[in-house]
């Protein structure tokens, strides 16, 4: 089985069959949306190849992957719900990025099977993208904030939980664990942006190791 509180460079589908069933407590996941932005041009990322090379980064994910993902994980936040076909539930998750610019999503939609009325995360995206300037940029196409992460694992997990990441990206959701004390394993299988979200979360922790010695 897999080192806990670890970023693995690797295919999600192998790393969650060395766990057995409902090892995690709660699974926090962002898989791609399958909207074909791969197209060279459709998409400016900055300090990054990817919009340039065309990579397949936004390839939808099998039935497979669902499947192996509620085998693994007890309880499921699943970005992007909208586009996958996924059991029918009574509650849902939404981030709404106070967005002032019409032509740009002013939302993100979560599905999830914990049983707690609807909420609504309000954190603009405008403030994430000017933190993103003073921190390096961005590293990943969908790049969510931390304070998201942050305020899912307030509200939607309990203490000594372990967290799963599938696809992983920028590192924002085990930024998040990192700061809160929760065990977590991520996963992303492209090299690139696996080094990129290693190399953010350790630029973090020996910001965090800095401050707590002050």
């Amino acid at each position: 089985m897999l080192e806990l509180n670890r970023l693995y460079n690797m295919d999600c589908m192998e790393g969650m069959k060395q766990f057995p069933d409902k090892y995690f407590e709660l699974a926090i996941v962002d898989p791609p949306y399958g909207l074909e932005r791969h197209k060279r041009g459709s998409l400016r990322i900055d300090n990054s190849k990817k919009a340039e090379n065309g990579l397949l980064w936004d390839e939808k994910p099998s039935k497979e992957y669902f499947d192996e993902l509620f085998r693994v994980s007890q309880k499921q936040i699943i970005w992007g719900a909208n586009n996958f076909t996924l059991p029918e539930t009574e509650y849902f998750i939404v981030w709404d990025k106070l967005q002032t610019v019409d032509n740009f999503a002013s939302a993100e939609y979560a599905w999830t099977n914990i049983k707690m009325p609807a909420k609504v995360f309000r954190y603009s995206i405008h403030k994430e993208m000017a933190d993103r300037k003073k921190n390096g940029g961005k590293i990943h196409p969908t790049q969510k904030p931390v304070a998201l992460y942050q305020w899912l694992l307030k509200n939607y997990a309990k203490p000594g939980d372990k967290i799963l990441d599938t696809h992983v990206g920028s590192a924002s959701s085990l930024i998040a664990c990192y700061d809160m004390g929760f065990e977590y394993i991520g996963f992303e299988i492209d090299k690139d942006y696996y080094e990129a979200a290693q190399e953010r979360m350790r630029i973090h922790m020996q910001q965090q190791t800095i401050f707590e010695l002050l």
